[in-house]
């Protein structure tokens, strides 16, 4: 019998602080219709309770703190990480799961962080700074602060499971904050056809700006 075919591809997304191995951020999937144990590639439930999944996490980091590169195989599933700052960034799939494939969503969820703290919801004074100058926006401290933003964001990229979106562009895009003087003038565009044109021609303004500007 062939094997089945799943769109379900993602066990996890954590977020740890890799100082001390706390949650920053976690969401579990698991496959909405499990398959038969007849087959051999069905997906396992993905640490269905919290103590498993403390368990994982405790193992998950202790393997890749001292690891120099971005991909491991831990307990029989295949993990992409990277990490920024103070934070470890993991993408879970099944062992037989398409590595590139879940690399470029961690690379979408560091990416798509970065923009949208850096142009949509950080100050300048609010910025760290790592020891050598270079710009480090991505911490425990801004992921809390912010974290509404990025559970949309990490809900833009997977769905139960489900890769949806793996550009940073778009996903900061759907996700990020208008700006509140942009807020200020949009209240006095009428709900008239003429106004719903203006509403979309400033749309595509604001746009071409913010693509003007870097995203």
């Amino acid at each position: 019998m062939a094997p089945s075919m799943s769109l379900f591809s993602i066990n996890a997304i954590i977020i740890l602080n890799s100082e001390d191995g706390s949650r920053v951020f976690t969401k579990y999937y698991n496959a909405p219709h499990q398959q038969s144990s007849g087959h051999s590639n069905a997906p396992a439930p993905a640490y269905t309770d919290l103590k498993s999944q403390k368990a994982f996490e405790k193992g998950l980091l202790e393997k890749t703190a001292k690891q120099t590169g971005d991909i491991i195989l831990y307990d029989n599933r295949l993990v992409l990480y990277k990490s920024e700052a103070d934070v470890m960034m993991y993408v879970i799939g099944g062992a037989d799961e398409n590595e590139v494939m879940l690399y470029n969503v961690v690379l979408c969820l560091r990416d798509s962080l970065h923009l949208l703290f850096k142009y949509f919801l950080l100050p300048a004074t609010h910025l760290n700074f790592g020891t050598n100058g270079v710009r480090q926006s991505v911490d425990k401290r801004t992921i809390i602060e912010n974290y509404d933003q990025v559970a949309l964001a990490v809900d833009e990229i997977v769905d139960d499971g489900i890769i949806l979106e793996t550009d940073p562009t778009i996903i900061v895009q759907r996700v990020s904050k208008a700006p509140t003087q942009d807020v200020a003038q949009l209240k006095g565009i009428d709900l008239s056809e003429q106004g719903m044109n203006n509403l979309a021609q400033f749309g595509k303004a604001k746009l071409g700006d913010w693509l003007r500007q870097g995203l």
